[in-house]
């Protein structure tokens, strides 16, 4: 079921870097590399429903500017070259209705991550689908309708940040910008294939949402390789002045961390999931990640089986994530959402107030207490999701707490390090009997983002990952 391609890359399917290096030696235009996004999101568009917002008119003239600016001797990280970027985040002369059917206004300014991607140049070729208000790992809305997986269009190719995923798997940007809650940029990576990073909270700003459902969400990159990965964040990094979580700048840039060959790291081995069931884990994904970790010992890392202490983390999650609902659904003009929404947010409002502020009390707790796994690891490697792609259509007609249950069941692995804040990276781990994608995750200590993309780079290496594309649409 694997398709491997080994001859030179087509302009269309060239990382986020090596577009980027065409643009600037005048070898492609930005014209022609932002007009071959734009065809290629037309013709996977009625199959595949990546966008609610292509920007044709928009995108064009932006890539004739950066052609302009390319002739004149400028040069900038991404100039010219296409990229997406998910549905809740504010896009100036665009609505964000994150999912959610109302009566939004197109927004008068850019978000944070926007004005980054602006000044490095990027043409941003349009807005993807979420799931409403990033709740389900899906891209399925009664708004907006679905997205489908490019490797088996029966199924989903997860989500939140379904549409951004689909937008690189599929061939029509190099890289997109997603955002992560509980696993919405990673799942989506693993069921399609993709690299996908979770950065330390505060890495990428959020501005205008300071407080992204109250601290468990962050803005973070898809894309086909870890370099651009890298690149993506390095061009991402920085905070407004008015985030409420601010980092200082790295050491190095990533995209130079992600470069260095990491010698003898100790790597604990992981299935437990924070719900103290292990049964759910598909066999193919253990025997996947269990592949993963004998790579990782054959290329002299020290690879052992150890378990996070989770205790009942979700106790510091749960609150934060329903009452993020519920103000994530105060900012959309007059929304009509679905049943499950109605439920999940005023399961939030229950537990906003004195609720909410001991859930989040008890995160230095959790830190603690999962954190002591460094005392002895320096990355944890686990399974990304505990099941295959669901099929389309899976959450259809059942109510909040039936699909928890579904959710819980498919995608447990998540979650812990969004409550805690560290970063998160998912990397492909090969494909299924069936030819799904499967994704591993590497879990970092906090604001080590650099040893993880370092440890993927190395990964990516002996398993050359780029070189597999979907099946569909050829």
């Amino acid at each position: 079921m694997e398709t491997a391609h080994t001859d030179p890359v087509e302009p269309a399917w060239a990382g986020l870097a090596e577009q980027a290096e065409l643009v600037a030696s005048g070898t492609v235009s930005s014209a022609v590399l932002v007009e071959l996004a734009l065809r290629r999101a037309d013709q996977v568009q009625p199959a595949l429903g990546a966008f609610r917002v292509i920007r044709h008119e928009a995108a064009r003239a932006e890539a004739a500017e950066a052609d302009r600016r390319v002739a004149a001797g400028e040069r900038r990280p991404l100039l010219g070259v296409p990229v997406a970027i998910k549905d809740d985040t504010d896009l100036a002369g665009e609505t964000t209705p994150f999912g959610c059917d109302g009566d939004c206004v197109p927004k008068t300014e850019d978000g944070e991550v926007v004005r980054r991607l602006r000044a490095a140049g990027a043409v941003i070729v349009g807005k993807t689908t979420s799931s409403e208000l990033g709740q389900w790992p899906n891209g399925e809305t009664a708004a907006f309708g679905i997205t489908r997986n490019p490797w088996d269009a029966s199924r989903t190719p997860g989500g939140s940040s379904a549409g951004s995923a689909v937008a690189v798997a599929a061939g029509v940007v190099p890289a997109a910008l997603g955002s992560d809650g509980a696993g919405s940029v990673r799942i989506p990576a693993a069921w399609t294939g993709l690299v996908g990073l979770k950065p330390q909270r505060g890495r990428i700003s959020s501005w205008p949402d300071t407080d992204p459902f109250f601290g468990i969400t962050c803005n973070g990159p898809l894309a086909r390789s870890v370099d651009d990965v890298a690149l993506l964040l390095d061009t991402l990094t920085g905070n407004h002045r008015d985030d409420r979580y601010r980092l200082a700048p790295a050491d190095v840039p990533f995209r130079e961390a992600a470069r260095r060959e990491p010698r003898g790291l100790r790597i604990a081995l992981s299935f437990r999931t924070p719900y103290f069931v292990d049964e759910i884990l598909d066999p193919e994904i253990r025997a996947a990640v269990e592949r993963m970790a004998d790579a990782l010992a054959g290329l002299g890392h020290r690879v052992f089986r150890a378990e996070p202490d989770y205790g009942l983390v979700g106790l510091s999650f749960l609150p934060r994530a329903t009452a993020g609902s519920a103000r994530a659904l105060k900012g959309i003009p007059n929304p009509r959402p679905e049943p499950a929404t109605v439920v999940e947010v005023r399961l939030g409002r229950a537990l906003g107030g004195p609720v909410l502020r001991t859930a989040r009390g008890l995160e230095p707790h959790y830190r603690r207490k999962v954190g002591r796994i460094f005392e002895r690891a320096d990355v944890v490697l686990t399974p990304t999701t505990a099941s295959m792609p669901l099929p389309v259509g899976a959450l259809d007609g059942l109510g909040w707490w039936a699909r928890g249950q579904i959710v819980s069941a498919s995608c447990p692995y998540c979650f812990v390090w969004n409550t805690l804040g560290w970063p998160a990276l998912d990397v492909p781990a090969g494909l299924s009997r069936s030819g799904w994608p499967i994704g591993a995750q590497l879990l970092g200590r906090e604001s080590d983002e650099a040893t993880l993309l370092s440890l993927a780079a190395q990964l990516e290496s002996v398993d050359r990952w780029t070189e597999r594309r979907p099946p569909f649409p050829s």
